[in-house]
Order: C-alpha cells, then sequence, then structure tokens
C-alpha cells in the first residue's frame, strides 16, 4: 500500500502544472524593464497551486524564484535557469473591527498601493505615508518596506506564509517576522524557507497620520492639510515621489527603476566622527537609529560626484533624485552592476562608509 502511495506522489509529481511555460522573458515584469528569461515560469493563484508547483519544481530538482512585482528586483541578462514562480493570490478581508482598531488580511498578489488606497479611502490610518511605493502586499514583510518615516512593521500583526519544503501554511506574529531597517527573518534566517501568502495589518479607524518625516511635514504645513484628513496625506506623499521620480509613470523615464537602490547606511557614533573628519563640514545629514546613526545614502552618494542625471551606457541615476537607478533605454543588468560598483567604491574611498544595494540580484 505505501508502495502505492509512494508511485502515485511520484507520479503527481511528474506531471507539470497546469500553467507552466517556458523560456518567458522578465524584463516586462519588473520596473527597471531588465532581465534575460525564465526557463521556466509558473503563475500560481492559489495555495494549491503554489504547493503544486513547489512539488514539481522539488521533483525536478530545479532551483526556484518567488517573483512578486518585480520593483524590487534586479535580474541578470542570462535570465533565471530554472523555475520562476509568480505569486497571484488575490483578495482584501476585513477579519475584525472596532473603533479602536480594524484588522485586514491582503493576499499576496494584490498590490500594495492599491490597499493603502484602500484603507485610506476608509480613513484607516497607519499606512498613508507609504502610498505611491510599486510592488505586491506580499513583498511588503519581506523588506520590511518604508518610507517617509513609516514602515510596515509598525501595522503588521501577522504574516501567513507557505513552507517551501512541506507546503503547510504557517502563521508568525510580529515578533517572530525579526523586523529591523528594511530587513526581516524571511532575508535573514529564514530565508528562501518561507512564500509569503498573505499579510494582516492592524489600522487606526479615524486615526491621525503620523509624520515623522521634514519634507513631508514641511509640505503639509505649507498646504494646510491636516493630519486626520488621510487622503490629503496621500496625496502629499506621492506629490513628494512624484517630485523624485518614485512614482511608477509611462511617461517618466526616471521612474524605470527599482525605486531606492540603496539603503541608508547605519553607523556606529565613532565611524560617524570619522566621517565628520573626512566630509569637513558639520552639515551631513543623519538621523539617530537606536544607539547607531543612519546617515542619507543620497546625499553621499551625491558628495562622491554621482550627480542626478549620471550617465554609464545605457543606465544611469534619475534626474530627480540620486538613489535611484534607472534604464534609460537597452540597459543591461551588468552596466547596473558597474555602475553600482563605482557608485560604492566612490562612497567607500571618499567617506569610508559602506553603502548597499536594496534590490535582490537574481541569476547572477
Amino acid at each position: 500500500m505505501m508502495h502505492n502511495a509512494t508511485a502515485m506522489t511520484e507520479s503527481l509529481q511528474s506531471v507539470a502544472p497546469r500553467r507552466l511555460q517556458r523560456n518567458v522573458p522578465l524584463a516586462p515584469f519588473t520596473t527597471l524593464g531588465i532581465g534575460g528569461p525564465a526557463k521556466l515560469f509558473i503563475r500560481a493563484e492559489t495555495v494549491d497551486e503554489i504547493r503544486e508547483a513547489l512539488s514539481w519544481t522539488a521533483a525536478q530538482n530545479e532551483p526556484l524564484f518567488i517573483l512578486g512585482g518585480g520593483s524590487n528586483v534586479l535580474i541578470a541578462d542570462e535570465g533565471f535557469d530554472g523555475v520562476v514562480l509568480q505569486i497571484d493570490l488575490r483578495g482584501i478581508t476585513v477579519r475584525e473591527e472596532d473603533a479602536e482598531a480594524v484588522n485586514i488580511y491582503v493576499a499576496a498578489g494584490e498590490k500594495w498601493d492599491d490597499f493603502v488606497s484602500f484603507a485610506v479611502d476608509r480613513g484607516w490610518a497607519g499606512i498613508e505615508c507609504l502610498s505611491g511605493i510599486p510592488g505586491l502586499t506580499g513583498a511588503t514583510p519581506i523588506q520590511n518596506v518604508g518610507a517617509y518615516g513609516q514602515d510596515v512593521s509598525e501595522t503588521i500583526i501577522r504574516v501567513e506564509v507557505i513552507e517551501r519544503d512541506t507546503g503547510r501554511v504557517v502563521t508568525l506574529t510580529n515578533w517572530e517576522c525579526g523586523f529591523g531597517y528594511r530587513q526581516s527573518v524571511f532575508k535573514a534566517a529564514a530565508r528562501d524557507r518561507y512564500i509569503v501568502a498573505g499579510v494582516t495589518f492592524r489600522l487606526r479607524p479615524g486615526g491621525a497620520a503620523t509624520i515623522r518625516y521634514p519634507e513631508l511635514q514641511t509640505y503639509l504645513d505649507e498646504h494646510a492639510i491636516d493630519l486626520h484628513d488621510l487622503r490629503a496625506v496621500r496625496e502629499a506623499v506621492i506629490a513628494i515621489r512624484k517630485r523624485k521620480g518614485m512614482v511608477l509613470d509611462p511617461t517618466d523615464p526616471d521612474t524605470r527603476s527599482d525605486g531606492s537602490f540603496f539603503m541608508n547606511p547605519v553607523v556606529t557614533p565613532a565611524q560617524f566622527d570619522d566621517l565628520l573628519i573626512r566630509a569637513g563640514t558639520k552639515n551631513v545629514p543623519h538621523f539617530p537609529s537606536g544607539d547607531q546613526i543612519k546617515l542619507s545614502a543620497a546625499w553621499l552618494i551625491e558628495h562622491s560626484g554621482f550627480h542626478k542625471g549620471f550617465v554609464h551606457g545605457n543606465v544611469g541615476l534619475s534626474s530627480k533624485h540620486t538613489l535611484a537607478v534607472i534604464n534609460r533605454g537597452g540597459g543591461t543588468a551588468a552596466e547596473v552592476l558597474e555602475l553600482v560598483r563605482m557608485i560604492q567604491d566612490g562612497v567607500q574611498e571618499m567617506f569610508g562608509v559602506e553603502i548597499h544595494p536594496e534590490p535582490n540580484l537574481v541569476g547572477f
């Protein structure tokens, strides 16, 4: 009987998933518009389809890459020699709601900004400063996505994941996600262990926007925007992001990017003192980060000789923001990496500080 069950399992694993495609170009699935083909490509709309894809991929002994919205990834020019699994789980469900809080489950394949708009329209505070960010909701806990003083870790209460090895659905608490600055357990100890299926957020009905970012505060003051007017706060955030080319716009070549390509570095007080000596000025932008100091990667890049609009072959830096590496048309992943290494070396030489890329590098 056991032998028959094993044979049946092997037979099921040998049957290719019905959505399987071959040699699918990946560049169109990314905001940067760069990347070669996937040898094998599967789009999954249900948890069972994800399990089927995982089982088949393991049986074929193929490498696996999980694709979300493609807004935080640099794919090699050679593409990915394995299975690319695109997560397309959908749905937004209100789980609990009272005067103090509302808990909302959002499937991993929902566009993040659509969910932000959904929440803001209902007067639910907590993610309004994260407006205009491309990509899917399932990616937000992995990166601990943040902007303008908010991080998703402040509102996430649970993350539903699928174990890659077993196909089992597991729920992780906020604490178990191990959130840090642009970090989580999904990028560290549990890297490649899980696939995010959905995220539960706790937001504040009728709450006011939490403003911690000086540039945003100035904009709100100048336009006399009430913090309880979440729609107006959202529009302000998007307006500021547009000024920096950080909102997807087909008519703006500066938005053919991964958004902020570099993370703001965090240094010790001693390293910051050394930086001040190298910089020869006290006017280095910096922010407290626990007992350490967060620096502005954009400032470091610009003051290392890489100005807005800097060009390297068919890629370059946005004309609006030095953090954004853009595809000027016909750009390659090789050119992006060359530019990134040039910038890293320049900042290291000028200021003695390491800056690290934020996007995932795939297929290299």
